[in-house]
C-alpha cells in the first residue's frame, strides 16, 4: 500500500489546522493512500504551500489560499463547469483562474487551492445564506442551478482529478475502494412514511395527483382492494436484481391532528404486532431495518436516543443507520445534528440532501466523515450521500417519464465515473404503479443500468458504511500525521 509524503505550510496550521488535516484525510482515504507528514522543506510527494514563489522539493505543489482559509464563509459560487484535471470553480468577486497548472522542472504546481474547494463544498459554507422554507428546505441560488453543480459531484470530481495527478507523478497504486474489484457501489433505501392508508383520505389525494384518471384507483383504495403495504412486493422486486435495501422506520407515532398542526410524523406504531412481525421477516431475509428520526428528534438528544431504543426493542436488533424524516435536521446548524448522531451511537447517517434538487448536496458521491466546525473535531459517523429521491423527479410535472429515467441513468454513470456510491431513496408507499404512475419505473431504469454495467457492488447501507469505516481506519492507522481534530 503506497504511502504519500506530504508537507503542510505552518501558516495554514496556525489558522485552520484541524480543518486542513480533516479535508486531507477525507481526500487521501477516498483515493486509498496512506501518508506520512514531513516537515516543510523536506523532500515529499505533495507540498501544500502559501508562497507560489518559493522552491519546494516536491513532485506536486499546491498553492493554498491563506485568505480563503481565514474566512471561508464569505465566499459565494459564481460559476462551476466541468474541466480537466479539475472542474473550473469561480467565486464571486474573484479573478477567473483558468490555467491552474504549471510545470517547473520536475515539479507540477497547482495554482488553485483545490483543498479549500473540497472543504468549502463538504462543509456547506454557502448554505447558511440560502432561503429556507418552514421545513428548512433550501432554495438554491441561480449559479448552482444553472451549472447543475450538485449533479456533477464537484467534490468527487476534484478528488479524482487530484488522484490522477498523483498517479501521473508515480506514487503507485492505491488501496481498492470497493470490494470484489468493483468500480462503484449501490445502496437502495426506502423511507417508511405511509404504509397504512387512511381509506377515507387517500382517495382524495389520488384524485389530486391524477385527476379523472385517478377515479378507478381511488375507488380501489376506498373499497380496500389496494393499499400501501408493499413490503413483500419490494422484497420480491429487489430479489430479482440481487439487491437488499434498507427500510427507515419512524419510532415516534404521530397523528392526523398533529399533521394538520404542522408536525408531520407518520401515524403507524412500530411496537404493534404487525410491525414486529415485519421486522423479523426483513431481518431474516437480509434486509436492513433502520431509523427514520422523527421531525423534531434533532431538538433533543434524549428524544433521539429514546426513539432509537424504541425501534431497537421492536425490531429485536441493533439499529445502525438513520435518515431524518423530511430531511429535518437543525435548520440553523446541521452540524449540531450530525454530532448528535455520534452521541446516540449510530454507525452512519444518510440525511444530507436537498428535498427538491437532484444530486449530491455536499458535492461528494463517496461517503465521508463530516467536520464539526465549531469544535474542529471530525464526527465519527459515516455520511452516505443521497444521489436521488423519487419525489425530486416526480414533482417535475413538465418532465416526460423518459427524461426522468435519463436523468437517473446519468447519475448512475457519474457515480461510476468517480468510483462513488449511488444511494437511491424511494418511498415505501409508491410501489403500486396504479397509485403512483412512473415512480417505481425510474428506480427500475436505474437498477437496469447498474445491472447492465456490472461494475457496482450492491449491499445494504450498513454493510457499505461498515466497509468504509474499516477501510478508513486501516488507512489512518497506517499513516503518520494529519491527525488534528481526530
Amino acid at each position: 500500500m503506497t504511502q504519500i509524503r506530504i508537507s503542510i505550510a505552518p501558516p495554514l496550521r496556525e489558522i485552520a489546522g484541524p480543518a486542513v488535516d480533516w479535508v486531507w484525510r477525507q481526500a487521501l482515504t477516498t483515493l486509498g493512500y496512506r501518508w506520512r507528514e514531513v516537515a516543510p522543506g523536506e523532500p515529499c510527494d505533495v507540498a501544500y504551500v502559501v508562497d507560489c514563489d518559493q522552491r519546494v522539493p516536491a513532485a506536486i505543489a499546491i498553492v493554498a489560499s491563506y485568505d480563503r482559509w481565514r474566512s471561508p464563509s464569505r465566499y459565494r459560487l459564481h460559476s462551476f463547469t466541468a474541466g480537466e484535471p479539475f472542474p473550473l470553480l469561480r467565486f464571486e468577486n474573484e479573478p477567473d483562474r483558468r490555467t491552474p497548472l504549471e510545470r517547473r522542472g520536475s515539479a507540477l504546481w497547482i495554482h488553485r487551492d483545490v483543498l479549500f474547494d473540497l472543504f468549502w463544498f463538504l462543509t456547506g459554507q454557502e448554505e447558511r445564506t440560502w432561503p429556507q422554507d418552514p421545513h428548512g428546505f433550501y432554495t438554491l441560488p441561480a449559479p448552482w442551478l444553472e451549472s447543475q453543480a450538485l449533479e456533477q459531484a464537484p467534490v468527487s470530481a476534484i478528488v479524482e482529478g487530484l488522484g490522477a495527478l498523483l498517479r501521473q507523478g508515480g506514487v503507485g497504486q492505491p488501496l481498492p475502494r470497493w470490494p470484489h474489484g468493483k468500480r462503484a457501489a449501490l445502496a437502495l433505501t426506502h423511507d417508511v412514511d405511509y404504509p397504512e392508508v387512511i381509506r377515507w383520505l387517500e382517495p382524495l389525494r389520488i384524485l389530486l395527483r391524477q385527476g379523472l384518471r385517478g377515479v378507478a384507483p381511488a375507488w380501489d383504495v376506498l373499497s380496500g382492494r389496494r393499499n400501501h403495504w408493499a413490503f413483500a412486493d419490494w422484497m420480491a422486486f429487489e430479489e430479482r436484481y440481487g439487491v437488499r435495501s434498507a427500510f427507515y422506520f419512524v419510532a415516534r407515532q404521530g397523528s392526523l391532528i398533529e399533521y394538520a398542526r404542522g408536525l408531520p410524523d407518520p401515524f403507524y406504531d412500530v411496537t404493534s404486532p404487525r410491525f414486529r412481525a415485519l421486522f423479523r421477516t426483513l431481518i431474516e431475509g437480509g434486509w436492513e431495518v433502520s431509523m427514520h428520526a422523527s421531525y423534531l428528534a434533532y431538538a433533543s438528544r434524549e428524544r433521539f436516543a429514546a426513539e432509537k431504543r424504541r425501534l431497537e426493542e421492536a425490531a429485536g436488533a441493533p439499529i445502525f443507520g438513520n435518515r431524518h424524516h423530511y430531511w429535518h435536521m437543525n435548520p440553523a446548524d446541521p452540524e449540531e445534528t450530525l454530532q448528535l448522531h455520534a452521541e446516540v451511537g449510530l454507525l452512519y447517517d444518510t440525511s444530507l440532501t436537498h428535498d427538491r434538487y437532484l444530486g449530491w448536496r455536499r458535492g461528494s458521491a463517496t461517503p465521508f466523515f463530516p467536520l464539526a466546525q465549531k469544535s474542529g473535531r471530525e464526527i465519527d459517523v459515516v455520511q452516505l450521500p443521497v444521489a436521488w429521491m423519487d419525489a425530486q423527479l416526480m414533482q417535475r410535472r413538465d418532465w416526460a417519464q423518459a427524461r426522468r429515467e435519463t436523468a437517473v441513468a446519468a447519475l448512475v454513470d457519474r457515480t461510476a465515473t468517480y468510483g462513488g456510491l449511488f444511494v437511491a431513496n424511494v418511498h415505501d408507499y409508491v410501489f403500486d404503479e396504479r397509485l403512483f404512475p412512473g415512480w417505481r419505473a425510474a428506480l427500475r431504469a436505474a437498477l437496469d443500468r447498474i445491472l447492465a454495467r456490472g461494475d457496482f457492488w450492491t449491499a445494504t447501507p450498513a454493510a457499505i458504511a461498515r466497509h468504509w469505516r474499516e477501510r478508513y481506519e486501516a488507512l489512518l492507522n497506517a499513516s503518520v500525521g494529519l491527525k488534528e481534530g481526530r
